[in-house]
C-alpha cells in the first residue's frame, strides 16, 4: 500500500510539475528571486506600471551607475545633433566634424572615420575596452590614445566593442554643438523627460566619458525605455525624431559575443527588443510591438557575460517579462 501510494503521489507530482514550472516562470517576482545579482526590475505596459520591484540594492529612486548603457544615450544625442543640422549626416567624418580632436600622429585613416562608424562600434581602431581599458583610462589623453591605436579592421565593417569609439563620438558631439556632453544630455533628454542627469567622469582634457560611468535613477531609465518604445515621443511630446529611432532599429553590425544585432547604439534582439546594455547587467529595453518598456539594474561590480548572467536576463525578458504584454 505504501509503495502504491508513493507511486501515485509521485505520478501526480510529475503531472503537476510542468504547470508549477510555468506558473513560476510566468511570475517575474519568482524569476528575479533566483537572480541574486539583480537589484531592480520595472516593466511598463502602455501607460501602466505592471511590475516594479527592487529586492536588492539601493532601490528604484536612487542613482545607479548604468555603465555602458551610456553608449546608447550618446547615440540618441547624435540623433538630436543631426536633426538640428549641427552634424550634417551620419556619413560626416571625424575630420569634417572635429578635426581638432585628431592628434598629429593619428592612425592613418582616422580622419575618415564617420559618425556612423563610431555609433555602430565599427570604427576599425583597436579596442580600448576589455583588457585594454585600464591602460586607456590611465593615459594622459584618452582621445589621442584611442586615435593612435592601429586599424585592425576597415572602418564600417566589423563590430569592435570599444568605449574609446563612443568617447570619440561624444567629444565630436561636444565640438560640433559647442556644448559639453553633460549639457547636451540634460537639455535634450533630462529636461524633456524630467530626469536628473548628474555630472560623471571626465577625461584629462575635460570631455565627459562618452561610453561609461553615467548614473541615472532606475525610474529615469524606465522613462528612456518608454521614449524608445514610443518612437521618440514622451507624454505626447516629440523628444527625438521618429526617423532616428527607426534608423536605430536597423541591424548594422553583430556582436561576436552575444550574437545580438546592433543598430545606432542599441542592441536588437530576435524577439523584438531594443536594448541598452551595461556592465554588470544594467539594461534599458523597449519592445514597441508589445508596448513594453523595461528597466533593470544589477550589481555593477560583477560581470554579466552573454553565456552567464546576461543570458539569464535575456531569458527573463523573453519569458516572464514578455508574457506581461
Amino acid at each position: 500500500m505504501t509503495n502504491r501510494r508513493h507511486i501515485l503521489l509521485s505520478a501526480t507530482a510529475a503531472l503537476c510539475a510542468p504547470a508549477l514550472l510555468r506558473a513560476r516562470t510566468d511570475d517575474p517576482g519568482a524569476a528575479i528571486a533566483d537572480l541574486p545579482q539583480l537589484h531592480s526590475l520595472q516593466v511598463k505596459r502602455g501607460d501602466t506600471l505592471v511590475f516594479a520591484a527592487a529586492p536588492r540594492g539601493p532601490g528604484l529612486d536612487r542613482l545607479a551607475n548604468i555603465k555602458s548603457c551610456s553608449k546608447s544615450i550618446v547615440a540618441l544625442l547624435l540623433g538630436t545633433a543631426i536633426d538640428r543640422g549641427e552634424i550634417p549626416a551620419v556619413t560626416a567624418t571625424l575630420g569634417e566634424i572635429a578635426p581638432g580632436l585628431l592628434p598629429g600622429d593619428a592612425t592613418p585613416g582616422a580622419a575618415d572615420i564617420t559618425m556612423e562608424d563610431l555609433v555602430t562600434l565599427r570604427a576599425g581602431l583597436e579596442r580600448t575596452s576589455g583588457p585594454n581599458y585600464g591602460a586607456w583610462v590611465s593615459s594622459r589623453n584618452w582621445l589621442a590614445d584611442a586615435l593612435r591605436r592601429p586599424m585592425v579592421a576597415a572602418p564600417g565593417t566589423r563590430m569592435l566593442y570599444s568605449t574609446g569609439a563612443t568617447h570619440i563620438l561624444g567629444a565630436a558631439l561636444a565640438e560640433a554643438t559647442g556644448q559639453s556632453l553633460l549639457s547636451l544630455a540634460r537639455d535634450r533628454l533630462g529636461q524633456p523627460l524630467g530626469i536628473e542627469i548628474p555630472p560623471w567622469t571626465r577625461d584629462p582634457q575635460g570631455y565627459y566619458l562618452g561610453g561609461n560611468q553615467m548614473a541615472l535613477r532606475p525610474t529615469a531609465m524606465l522613462k528612456i525605455a518608454t521614449l524608445m518604445r514610443d518612437g521618440g515621443r514622451f507624454d505626447g511630446d516629440r523628444v527625438l525624431s521618429r526617423d532616428w529611432i527607426a534608423a536605430s532599429r536597423v541591424p548594422r553590425a553583430r556582436s561576436p559575443w552575444s550574437g545580438l544585432s546592433y543598430g545606432y547604439g542599441w542592441f536588437l534582439s530576435p524577439s523584438g527588443y531594443m536594448l541598452a546594455r551595461g556592465y554588470g547587467g544594467q539594461v534599458i529595453a523597449a519592445h514597441p510591438a508589445r508596448n513594453l518598456a523595461v528597466a533593470i539594474t544589477s550589481d555593477p561590480t560583477r560581470p554579466a557575460r552573454s553565456e552567464g548572467y546576461f543570458g539569464d536576463l535575456m531569458r527573463l525578458l523573453d519569458g516572464p517579462v514578455l508574457r506581461l504584454a
